[in-house]
């Protein structure tokens, strides 16, 4: 599997009204896009959930590359670059993947991005991460890890932000999820 994402950063006055409208009017056209597990449509607003800019920020999870390629070489992303012009695509490894369809229903992504230091060996490293990320209960989440970056990200589908508030990470609004 692969993860893809885009952060395309607006003005402070944007309407987000227009990345709304975007998405209800053509989010629909990545549904059984090939190898694509789901595509969140994502936006952070400025002075909303501690945001200090407006954003669109689409995260996808392919399940083989062909789907990927096809999106990045057969004009689908053309519409990115038309719209916003040339963007800087972050690609990632899953390492760990709890969702399910449950996550058709959520409001709220929530990412924490931490560092992989360099150490020794790599070996069990997995498990490590896997302890020592925080636990959300009730929460189905995504690791990715860049090893380009030596970071990895964690992303938690929330319909309830509340338990987060106090954690350091970002709050996107989810507008649809395609799959």
């Amino acid at each position: 599997m692969i993860a893809t994402q885009y952060k395309i950063i607006l003005p402070s006055d944007y309407d987000m009204n227009i990345i709304r409208d975007r998405v209800r009017n053509n989010g629909h056209k990545t549904d059984g896009f090939e190898d694509l597990k789901f595509k969140l449509y994502l936006i952070t607003e400025k002075g909303i959930h501690n945001n200090l800019q407006n954003s669109y920020c689409p995260l996808y999870l392919w399940t083989g590359s062909n789907g990927l390629n096809k999106f990045i070489f057969n004009g689908y992303y053309d519409n990115i670059i038309n719209s916003f012009g040339w963007q800087r695509v972050k690609v990632g490894i899953p390492l760990f993947d709890t969702t399910t369809s449950k996550i058709k229903e959520i409001k709220y992504l929530f990412q924490i991005t931490r560092d992989i230091p360099p150490q020794q060996s790599l070996n069990n490293l997995k498990d490590k991460i896997g302890k020592e990320i925080p636990t959300i209960e009730h929460t189905e989440y995504l690791v990715i890890y860049n090893p380009d970056k030596w970071k990895y990200d964690v992303f938690y589908f929330l319909n309830d932000v509340s338990s987060v508030q106090e954690m350091s990470g970002v709050i996107y609004q989810i507008l649809l999820i395609s799959q």
